[in-house]
């Protein structure tokens, strides 16, 4: 599993961008930025979206002013999916990330099979990247929402 000190995998996401599917690599999103990321096992899922989102909706203002360049929410969906979460939630400030293969998420070892849910997914996670490079990072334990939440990483930036 990655952890504190590790560089970022160089992979290729899915997002979009004014109505069109773009697809940024890893550098593009992180190289040279000061980047919160969180992750979450699925776009329009309950905890996902009644409490994962919505927190850093509205702390978006408050972890910019503290030098963060932007905030990634990333899920194992695809780019549409993320798009429309995004609209539905005013996450106007927060770039919706899809890693639609999971080759992020697997090359960073913090994938977890939901076979009934929906197969490969995203563990919950936040993390500081600063220049692809890990400085902060929260995993939550299984069925947890304790520690990647927007008031934990505004508390430690």
């Amino acid at each position: 599993m990655i952890d504190v000190g590790s560089t970022l995998p160089e992979v290729t996401f899915g997002l979009m961008k004014d109505g069109k599917m773009t697809s940024p690599h890893t550098n593009d999103l992180f190289g040279g930025k000061r980047v919160v990321v969180f992750a979450v096992p699925g776009a329009f899922t309950p905890t996902c979206s009644e409490a994962h989102l919505p927190g850093y909706v509205a702390l978006a203002d408050k972890i910019k002013a503290k030098g963060v360049d932007s905030i990634i929410c990333l899920s194992v969906n695809d780019a549409y999916v993320m798009d429309a979460w995004g609209k539905s939630a005013n996450a106007e400030e927060i770039l919706m990330v899809a890693d639609g293969n999971a080759f992020f998420t697997k090359s960073i070892g913090l994938d977890m099979n939901t076979s009934d849910f929906g197969g490969i997914r995203s563990m919950r996670y936040s993390m500081l990247v600063e220049d692809g490079e890990v400085v902060k990072l929260n995993v939550e334990d299984p069925g947890r929402f304790e520690v990647s939440d927007a008031e934990t990483m505004l508390n430690s930036l």
